[in-house]
C-alpha cells in the first residue's frame, strides 16, 4: 500500500472517530440539600445544561416523607430566605423531582445568589424538608473558629465558626453549651475587644441563639450600618462577639470572645 494511500486512509479514520460536538457529555454541577426541619432527610440537586439557553435541575431525595413536596430556586443563601426565582416540578413518591428552565442558563445558575428548597406540601409552606445553597452561595473548605467564653457564674460557652462562601460573603455558625432550651440568646459582633473598657458599638447584628441546639447561623453581606465586608476582612477586624441572656445591653452579657485581629 502507498504512502498515499495510507495517508488517505488516516484520515478517513479521524474524520469517523474524531469528537462530535453533539456526543460530548452535558455540563453538571450538583449540590447537596440538608435536612431543615424534617430530620433525616438528604438529597442532591443537579444542574445539567440541556442547550445553550435552557437547564435542567434534578432533585434526588433520601428519606423525605410520603406524598407530593413542592421545590423552589430561591434569591440569595438559605441562612437569610428569599423570594422564589423558579417553582420546581413537586418531588413525587420516588423523592425525584425534574424541571427545565429558560429562564437561566447553567452559566448562571453555577455563579448564582441562590438556594433550593423542598417543602412539605402546599398546605405547610413553612416546613421546610431539606435545602441546600447553590452557585456563589457555596461554602468554600476555608473557615476559623474562635472561642467563646463564660462571662461570671452562667456556665454558657462555645465557638463562633466564620466560613468563606465561593462569592467572599460569610457565613458565622454559634455553637453554645449550657444554654436553656426554649430561651433566645441575642448576639452581636463589636469594634474592639473584650477588653474594652466599657464595650465597643455593635457592628453587625446576628441571629439570636436558639437555646435549644445552640445554635445560631448569619450569612454576612454587609455591616448594620450598610458598609460591604468579606471573609477577608473578618480575619484581621479589630472586634469581638458577645452573647446575651435577654436583651442586646452591657449588663446581659453571657459569653463572649476576640475574633480577627483580636
Amino acid at each position: 500500500m502507498s504512502a498515499l494511500t495510507l495517508l488517505a486512509a488516516g484520515l478517513i479514520l479521524i474524520s469517523f472517530g474524531g469528537c462530535n460536538k453533539d456526543d460530548d457529555p452535558a455540563r453538571k454541577t450538583t449540590y447537596n440539600l440538608k435536612a431543615k426541619d424534617v430530620l433525616g432527610v438528604t438529597g442532591t440537586v443537579t444542574f445539567i445544561e440541556t442547550s445553550s439557553t435552557s437547564t435542567t435541575i434534578d432533585i434526588v431525595l433520601v428519606g423525605a416523607p410520603s406524598g407530593s413536596h413542592p421545590a423552589e430556586l430561591c434569591n440569595n443563601s438559605a441562612v437569610e430566605g428569599g423570594s422564589v426565582v423558579a417553582a420546581l416540578n413537586p418531588v413525587d413518591a420516588t423523592g425525584r423531582s425534574s424541571t427545565t428552565i429558560n429562564t437561566l442558563t447553567f452559566t448562571e445558575l453555577i455563579d448564582y445568589n441562590g438556594f433550593v428548597r423542598v417543602l412539605q406540601s402546599t398546605s405547610e409552606p413553612d416546613v421546610i424538608i431539606a435545602q441546600g445553597d447553590i452557585g456563589s452561595n457555596v461554602l468554600t473548605t476555608i473557615n476559623i473558629t474562635y472561642v467563646l467564653d463564660t462571662v461570671g457564674s452562667f456556665g454558657v460557652s462555645g465557638t463562633a465558626l466564620f466560613e468563606k462562601r465561593v462569592n467572599g460573603n460569610t457565613l458565622v455558625t454559634i455553637s453554645l453549651s449550657g444554654t436553656i432550651p426554649g430561651d433566645f440568646y441575642p448576639a452581636t459582633i463589636n469594634l474592639g475587644s473584650i477588653e474594652s473598657v466599657g464595650g465597643g458599638p455593635v457592628v453587625k447584628t446576628l441571629n439570636n441563639v436558639d437555646g435549644t441546639n445552640g445554635k445560631s447561623y448569619t450569612n454576612i453581606r454587609k455591616l448594620d450600618n450598610g458598609i460591604d465586608i468579606v471573609y477577608d476582612n473578618w480575619l484581621v477586624y479589630d472586634g469581638y462577639i458577645n452573647i446575651y441572656q435577654t436583651s442586646i445591653n452591657l449588663s446581659n452579657i453571657i459569653c463572649h470572645g476576640n475574633i480577627g485581629s483580636n
